[in-house]
């Protein structure tokens, strides 16, 4: 049997993608390497699924992703949060706005989110081939013919997308075949690299914070002496460095290759200007005979301590109103600009997506079209797009196999 349209990969690009060229009256067939579809989407928030960000401004939106993002505007200006909203509130999934605009199922529950797509499928009679792993795709005269399985079957069609996902989550089975097979087409690859993923340091005393969580931190990259990043919001700190969605988002900016020359700064209390916070440590100071240890209980977190005492040469047992001026100062310097030597970026089993893919370059942002393979449609994470951390990756996801799904089915009905 030949079909309107193959999908290679089961994720949240491609189980878009279906539903928009099923919609549209294509006969879709839908490949996946997993037993079932959706694995990675159900692992997302959490397990419950940031589907996207409420910011309803096209405009507003990119401007969070960083200088390749005007790539998406024109696809999330036909299919954008408003209309990736309608899509699943319309068919029953009940949403809810969390802290910096996140959007979550109000039942907290990505299977849900799942279960909307899944039910588009059947009631567009998509064909879902699971289990199945693509080996090689076929290609002659810049089309593709054919794309074989593993086992040797082969699924023929008149149009192509290619939603495989990058290399995060590798226990998902994403592995990065999509860079191999776009390559073998012609097509760039922007070196992948894991993103959204826990920043690893040098520092003997790192283990000891494990646990130690902050609220609203924030979060500066050096390189050398001139900074080259920031990110806002909570850190973690973990055996081996830091997390949490201000350290993630970090990750972004952070290019392996200039790894060894980059610092971290910590300002655990952004709110506050050093100079402020100075004079709330003169104030907690000037109760005289208690010793510093137990003088400082609304600045600073109890875990943090023994490494701030530490790292100022105090002794913790020192009375506050012997505490010099200089000492003081010290103390503020770390918690204002506590500053740490990263070694690594965590691996691809910790990231939570990949940056680098497709270059964008070789693809038509209006319909996610190759521009090297005529019958060839990409999207979702392969693409050398990503942002932060809140909904927007899940976003590209849904806006490009929107774009995918509707232009290959127009391609097949002559439309386009």
């Amino acid at each position: 049997m030949k079909y309107d349209i193959a999908i290679i990969g089961g994720g949240p690009a491609g189980l878009m993608a279906a539903v928009r060229a099923s919609q549209l009256g294509a006969k879709v067939i839908l490949v996946e390497k997993n037993p079932r579809l959706g694995i990675k989407l159900l692992l997302t928030g959490g397990g419950r699924c940031n589907l996207t960000n409420n910011i309803l401004d096209s405009r507003a939106f990119v401007s969070h992703l960083g200088s390749k993002a005007k790539f998406l505007l024109f696809a999330l200006h036909k299919f954008g949060v408003k209309e990736t909203l309608d899509f699943f509130v319309s068919r029953g999934l009940k949403t809810k706005v969390e802290k910096n605009n996140r959007v979550f199922p109000v039942s907290n529950k990505a299977a849900d989110v799942l279960d909307v797509l899944l039910k588009e499928l059947k009631k567009y009679q998509v064909t879902i081939r699971t289990s199945s792993q693509v080996k090689k795709i076929v290609t002659r005269d810049n089309k593709i013919v054919k794309i074989v399985l593993t086992d040797n079957r082969e699924i023929l069609a008149d149009n192509f997308i290619l939603a495989p996902g990058g290399k995060s989550y590798p226990q998902t089975g994403s592995c990065g075949d999509g860079y191999k097979w776009l390559e073998q087409m012609g097509h760039t690859i922007i070196s992948p690299r894991p993103s959204l993923t826990p920043l690893l340091v040098e520092a003997d005393f790192i283990k000891s914070l494990e646990g130690l969580s902050i609220s609203e931190a924030k979060l500066n990259l050096y390189f050398g002496a001139k900074k080259i990043a920031s990110s806002s919001g909570d850190v973690i700190f973990t055996s081996t460095g830091l997390s949490g969605p201000a350290a993630l988002d970090l990750s972004r900016s952070i290019d392996p290759a200039s790894i060894k020359d980059l610092q971290v700064e910590v300002d655990f209390l952004p709110q506050l200007e050093s100079s402020a916070l100075d004079k709330k440590f003169q104030q907690v100071l000037a109760s005289g005979a208690k010793q510093i240890k137990n003088s400082i209980d609304g600045l600073v977190i109890p875990k943090f301590r023994p490494v701030l005492f530490k790292l100022s040469q105090i002794n913790p047992e020192k009375k506050s109103n012997l505490i010099s001026r200089q000492e003081r100062l010290a103390l503020v310097k770390l918690l204002k600009n506590f500053k740490l030597k990263i070694k690594a970026l965590a691996g691809f089993d910790k990231a939570m997506i990949t940056s680098g893919g497709a270059d964008l370059a070789e693809i038509d942002p209006r319909t996610m079209r190759s521009k090297i393979i005529s019958n060839l449609f990409i999207c979702g994470e392969v693409l050398d797009l990503a942002g932060p951390t809140g909904g927007y990756n899940l976003q590209i996801c849904w806006t490009s196999g929107y774009a995918a799904g509707e232009a290959a089915a127009q391609m097949t009905n002559n439309q386009i």
